[in-house]
């Protein structure tokens, strides 16, 4: 089963994460938050934990795109929940002087290697984070890393192919 995890605001009708569900609702849930427009890390990873709690984790692969593969790392952080994987799509450098302050919580960021497998997926031009901080991420948690060229914050357009490594 997989799980979206989207990022601030939520991820609209054009977003990837939405498309997926729609073209494939009997394997994609949305795991939602009750507040979007200001994230909370206690309350986003108690969601994820909630929400899990009712499944195998054995066969979970979490997707979360910008702050939301924050939600997943920091969730993985608190509960040492072991999944299938994971695949964190423009990862949020949560920890960058200039990120807003209104998104609360994520700091510190779960900086350890993840005993599950990854795949962080980043884009060269990505206003969000740095690329070479996306590839630093990637290295710290263990996971393949993919490269976007120019594809900014990848928030449209993603190939469900990046789930093969998962089937």
């Amino acid at each position: 089963m997989y799980f979206n995890i989207p990022g601030l605001r939520n991820s609209g009708a054009d977003h990837w994460q939405t498309i997926w569900e729609k073209k494939y609702p009997q394997k994609f849930i949305r795991i939602n938050q009750d507040n979007w427009e200001e994230p909370d890390c206690t309350t986003w990873i108690q969601r994820i934990e909630d929400t899990l709690s009712h499944h195998h984790l054995e066969e979970v692969i979490l997707i979360g795109h910008s702050v939301g593969c924050a939600t997943i790392v920091n969730w993985f952080g608190k509960f040492q929940h072991k999944i299938k994987g994971a695949i964190l799509v423009a990862p949020s450098d949560v920890e960058r002087g200039d990120y807003p302050i209104y998104i609360t919580g994520f700091i510190p960021l779960y900086l350890k290697p993840l005993p599950f497998k990854t795949i962080v997926i980043a884009s060269t031009d990505d206003h969000v984070v740095d690329f070479e901080r996306a590839e630093y991420f990637a290295n710290i948690w263990g996971s393949e890393f993919i490269t976007i060229e120019n594809g900014g914050h990848l928030e449209k357009d993603l190939d469900i192919n990046f789930l093969k490594p998962f089937l």
